[in-house]
């Protein structure tokens, strides 16, 4: 079962083309490509409730969950809980960013800084962290110049980091600048009106594309105080794995990750946590004593299923 928010398929459904997930050389929309992954899952078996579920009860196995507007009904329960809830990125709520939100305006350079309307244009990243200088030096490649906008008077990324952007050709950084408003013609972003932080004086900055790197939230509140999160609220997982603190909660894609936040890292993610849940399940469905017929015990020679014998899981 998988149980979806309002808004099924996450952050790729507010994209516009992604042009780096593998097996698709022309890019593909996002809302396309979450319904091929729905159907794809759905052929499978998989029976999709479009629900939000409001309480998560972590204590004890098996989980208890309820849905919106039946938190005091009875609960359901659930054997083994994949946590797949993601992260949104953290927006400044500038005016006109919801007009141009996609349409110049993202959250990921690396998700979308290779679309065709950003080719050849002046691109801006607002952040001073390393995240910031990242994106703005990926973005030289295919932006006619870059200008990151620092609202205070010195970087905040790695020393290695600022050096790397400060003496890229195609990067401006200015100082003690923040955004104010997005303008744009033709349905698209065009211009930029930024503020000194000092001064206060204002002006126009041309602009066909904004990209936010002031970080994301993790959503997390289902599990907070149950699942180990680091300080920035997302779920703590043993390296390499999807294995949280909890026996039988694991955890995937952007909730537990910080770093790479990609569609096909997710991807992977997402597939790890599917091979651990159904391991953990196949074992103790095995572990219980189950009557077997002399038939059955002839085929199976005795030997464990590929979980518990293969080295490599």
């Amino acid at each position: 079962m998988i149980a979806n928010g309002i808004a099924p398929g996450g952050q790729l459904t507010t994209t516009t083309d992604v042009e780096n997930f593998p097996g698709f050389p022309n890019g593909i929309g996002g809302q396309e490509l979450m319904d091929a992954m729905r159907k794809q899952s759905e052929r499978f078996g998989t029976e999709i409730i479009t629900e939000t579920v409001t309480k998560l009860d972590c204590s004890k196995r098996p989980f208890k969950f309820w849905l919106e507007d039946e938190e005091e009904g009875e609960p359901n329960t659930a054997d083994a809980v994949i946590i797949a809830t993601g992260a949104s990125a953290r927006r400044l709520g500038l005016l006109g960013e919801e007009t141009y939100w996609q349409a110049g305006i993202s959250a990921c350079a690396v998700c979308d800084g290779a679309v065709p309307i950003f080719r050849n244009k002046p691109l801006t990243v607002i952040g001073g962290g390393d995240s910031a200088a990242e994106e703005a030096i990926f973005l030289t490649k295919y932006g006619s110049k870059v200008t990151v906008l620092v609202r205070k008077d010195k970087l905040r990324a790695s020393n290695i980091m600022a050096k790397r952007l400060t003496a890229h050709p195609k990067v401006e950084i200015k100082y003690n600048t923040e955004a104010v408003e997005c303008k744009g013609e033709g349905g698209l972003l065009s211009t930029l009106t930024i503020k000194n932080t000092v001064t206060g004086e204002t002006s126009e900055l041309p602009s066909n594309g904004l990209f936010y790197a002031v970080g994301h939230e993790p959503a997390t509140a289902l599990v907070r105080g149950q699942v180990k999160t680091d300080e920035d609220g997302y779920i703590l997982t043993q390296p390499g794995t999807s294995y949280t603190n909890i026996k039988g909660i694991f955890a995937c894609g952007d909730v537990q990750d910080k770093r790479y936040r990609q569609a096909v890292t997710s991807a992977g993610s997402g597939c790890i946590a599917a091979l651990e849940c159904e391991r953990l399940l196949a074992e103790e469905e095995e572990d219980e004593p189950v009557p077997v017929v002399e038939a059955e015990k002839s085929q199976t020679n005795g030997v464990a299923p590929e979980y518990k014998s293969n080295p490599m899981i």
